[in-house]
């Protein structure tokens, strides 16, 4: 679902991400963990396509992001650690919004959003304005929209903050729900306790680079993530 080949991206003479390469498979929800200035929110924002990168190549469903960018794009949900939204519309208005422009069918729609508005608590407050909503709100307006189009490659950046305790369990049962559907998931957390009990995969980056990638179980062994991730920090490189 997701391919990265050598990916680098400099800003200035700064290397931010450092010939990265990567797999996301569909029915994957995996990982992206590292430090503040890592490297993780500027490979998500390459992956949708919203900054150019310098080498390297990104596919999505089989896609170039620069190459065939409409296509990809179509295929992508991305949950930035901060939406825009706009706030002079009002949540359903916004939703209808993004549906419109995906092409989503009028009766699918209206069944998605009364169905995941009602499991994320925000269903009875879709006709308020988004300016009248709070950070939390916002924060599941957002993950709504996506579920209103079902991409194929969810990207979310730190997607639990702003949560309270049930939308974030609600939420963890709608990303295993989407996956088995054959969807796929990639999102940076600094949450570690939740990613190791949630995903089946994990990358870690360090300075722009990967440390350790795979299966979940196999890169942390007998450790916790957590002892991992800190070790990796601690090492030399």
């Amino acid at each position: 679902m997701l391919e990265i080949k050598n990916l680098t991206k400099k800003y200035g003479d700064k290397v931010a991400v450092d010939n990265i390469s990567l797999e996301v498979k569909p029915g994957q929800i995996t990982a992206f963990i590292g430090h503040n200035g890592a490297g993780k929110t500027t490979t998500l924002k390459a992956i949708a396509g919203i900054i150019d990168f310098d080498s390297g190549e990104i596919y999505v469903d089989g896609k170039s992001v620069k190459q065939d960018a409409y296509r990809a794009k179509f295929n992508i949900g991305y949950l930035p650690d901060n939406p825009d939204l706009y706030d002079s519309l009002k949540g359903i208005e916004y939703l209808n919004f993004i549906a419109d422009v995906f092409f989503v069918d009028e009766t699918v729609r209206k069944e998605r959003i009364a169905d995941y508005g009602r499991r994320l608590q925000i269903f009875s407050d879709l006709n308020a304005p988004i300016s009248t909503y709070s950070h939390g709100m916002k924060q599941k307006l957002a993950i709504l929209s996506l579920l209103v189009h079902k991409p194929k490659l969810y990207l979310f950046d730190e997607p639990f903050v702003g949560l309270d305790p049930v939308t974030s369990h609600e939420f963890k049962e709608i990303m295993n729900e989407v996956c088995k559907e054959g969807a796929a998931i990639f999102y940076s957390t600094h949450v570690l306790e939740v990613a190791e009990k949630i995903c089946s995969h994990v990358v870690i980056i360090k300075n722009g680079k990967i440390m350790g990638q795979g299966e979940m179980k196999k890169v942390k062994g007998d450790k916790s993530l957590e002892s991992l991730f800190l070790e990796l920090e601690n090492s030399g490189s």
